[in-house]
């Protein structure tokens, strides 16, 4: 299990990727909720799937994953990412808590498929189903993500996760 940090302030890490700008607008959604949700207690960092470290995991209370759904996967830049973190987080993040974001064409199952084997792996823990935002994206979808920002920010603030 993840040890108890003995700081204040609470981290929530925001990683995403969009080639076309639909999963970015999905993040910036969940970014809005988080951050509107976030205390003084609570630092919200968000990052490109590229430009985000094992540190920058290690860093996190919870983490917020987005990724567009690139043939029935995720995307290349959230697979890279993982990649790169997986084995210098591997034993220090366990029971992470963290939530997936998907803007989908088809169904979004096989990105949240291969998502879910990596965090498993990780261990880390899911603490809200999978959004998954299928076809153009509509006011819905981005309400929705707001709202999975604002939860799982209040929820690692409050120290529910």
């Amino acid at each position: 299990m993840r040890s108890a940090r003995a700081t204040l302030v609470k981290h929530l890490l925001i990683v995403h990727h969009s080639q076309t700008g639909a999963t970015a607008a999905l993040a910036a959604a969940v970014i809005a909720g988080a951050r509107e949700a976030a205390a003084e207690s609570l630092e919200v960092r968000t990052l490109d799937c590229l430009a985000a470290t094992p540190d920058d995991v290690k860093w996190a209370h919870g983490v917020l994953l987005g990724t567009p759904e690139n043939f029935g996967y995720m995307s290349g830049a959230l697979k890279y990412f993982f990649d790169r973190i997986y084995y210098p987080c591997l034993e220090h993040t366990q029971g992470l808590p963290y939530a997936l974001f998907v803007k989908a064409g088809n169904d979004g199952s096989g990105a949240c498929a291969s998502v879910e084997r990596i965090v498993t792996g990780l261990r880390w823990r899911a603490v809200q189903a999978p959004l998954v935002a299928v076809g153009e994206l509509t006011e819905a979808h981005l309400a929705a993500a707001r709202e999975l920002g604002e939860t799982v920010a209040a929820g690692v603030d409050l120290g529910l996760y």
